[in-house]
């Protein structure tokens, strides 16, 4: 079958979007050709956010294809799939662009994995995936209907099949992107101590994360930690450093210390950033990931209270000091450190605002604390609304716009209500 993976141009405008705007690599279509071309399928991925190409040129390229498959995701990238944009107004413009062309048309991402029917509704495709869905295009591509952890349209209806599905992940191949790729990421993510010095590139070492804070949207997609096989990572990120990156951005759910993975990418004058816990990071590590080549950790506080922590399921063993202590600890091996706060009733404003300038001090950014949404598919949103329906993204949009008076520091925009941003589409 020939299939076209397609990454829509991502546009943010007037939206609740918490991620980078930048392009990264789409890791999960990069997996999914590598298992599709095992099985003997033709793929090709269009990346219309990397390559910098308008709606219309994009679609002219997928038309020139001509594919029997077409995949559409809801989330910019793989990273940002636990904060993805919560309206789907720019697949639904690829969609209509592609409608005479895409052959099967079938949508993944966070949206299909949370709001499964609500989905494919406004989508108008044929098939949706639930969760990670690598392995699942591959059964598509070879005819299989009913897979479990699919939705599939049943004239005006959608019969979902299953809840959300997981990939083995473990041993996948190395990822190979080519000079064409290379040559067009020149994002360095998270990366701010230095300008960019060549191509920058996004790496999975793990997938999932064995904690499960009340705020992350993680349990139907990325949820059960698993490590990859080490000798397959360290030819992908070889395969990089030999066209040219200088800089690879793991996104790890958490990246865990694994000192295997840090001493072989000892010497090899690579630069890296990571997102992870501070607390789980014993001094000795923290050391080991700078002399390896660690520039930047975004590392999760959420609230200078025990009593805030616990509320947010983070099961931190560290006091608010010794949090701060370690967080000076890895400024003093990392060149930038983030410690990432959430506004919560009980921190009061005085106590983060001495706690910030104590870290600031010491050279740590700790961002001034950012409005909670609660995520479809999240334990918060579960507290205050029970299990996600149809109107999910809707009423968490609603929630937000309503309770909040001011947004995070990167939305420039007043946010607008789905339904000003969604097209109406037609079951």
């Amino acid at each position: 079958m020939r299939v076209a993976l397609v990454n829509p141009p991502w546009s943010f405008e007037h939206s609740i979007y918490f991620g980078c705007r930048e392009p990264h690599l789409p890791l999960e279509y990069g997996s999914s050709k590598v298992l599709l071309e095992r099985e003997g399928h033709e793929v090709q991925i269009f990346d219309g956010h990397l390559f910098r190409l308008s709606m219309p040129a994009l679609s002219e390229a997928v038309r020139r294809y001509g594919p029997d498959m077409t995949v559409i995701t809801t989330a910019p990238s793989y990273l940002f799939w636990r904060c993805a944009p919560p309206e789907l107004r720019v697949p639904q413009q690829l969609l209509e662009e592609l409608e005479d062309v895409a052959g099967l048309k079938v949508a993944v991402g966070p949206h299909m994995s949370t709001t499964p029917r609500a989905t494919m509704q406004k989508l108008g495709v044929d098939i949706g995936v639930l969760g990670e869905c690598e392995e699942a295009l591959v059964g598509i591509a070879d005819g299989e209907r009913g897979i479990s952890g699919t939705a599939e349209r049943d004239g005006n209806d959608v019969r979902v099949h299953g809840g959300p599905r997981a990939t083995e992940f473990v041993n996948l191949p190395p990822l190979a992107w080519g000079a064409e790729w290379t040559a067009q990421h020149r994002h360095h993510h998270h990366r701010f101590e230095v300008p960019p010095d060549g191509p920058g590139a996004e790496v999975e070492a793990s997938r999932g994360c064995p904690y499960h804070c009340t705020f992350c949207a993680k349990e139907n997609f990325r949820d059960g930690y698993r490590r990859r096989n080490l000798t397959n990572l360290i030819a992908e990120i070889d395969g990089h450093i030999a066209n040219g990156v200088t800089y690879i951005y793991f996104i790890d759910e958490i990246f865990l210390p694994n000192r295997p993975l840090l001493e072989s990418l000892i010497g090899r004058n690579l630069k890296f950033g990571v997102q992870t816990r501070i607390d789980l990071w014993k001094p000795d590590m923290i050391r080991l990931l700078g002399k390896a080549g660690c520039v930047s950790i975004e590392a999760g506080v959420e609230s200078l209270t025990r009593e805030g922590r616990d509320t947010l399921e983070k099961l931190c063993r560290l006091s608010t000091g010794e949090l701060a202590d370690r967080l000076i600890l890895a400024r003093e091996n990392v060149p930038f450190v983030q410690a990432n706060l959430i506004e919560m009733p009980g921190d009061d404003e005085t106590m983060v605002d001495r706690w910030r300038e104590n870290l600031r001090a010491h050279g740590v950014w700790a961002n001034d604390p950012v409005p909670l949404f609660p995520y479809p598919g999240s334990p918060d949103y579960r507290k205050l609304w029970g299990m996600p329906d149809d109107g999910a993204w809707e009423r968490a949009v609603d929630y937000y716009l309503d309770r909040y008076g001011h947004f995070s520091e990167i939305q420039e925009e007043q946010p607008y209500p789905l339904d000003r941003l969604e097209q109406a589409r037609a079951a």
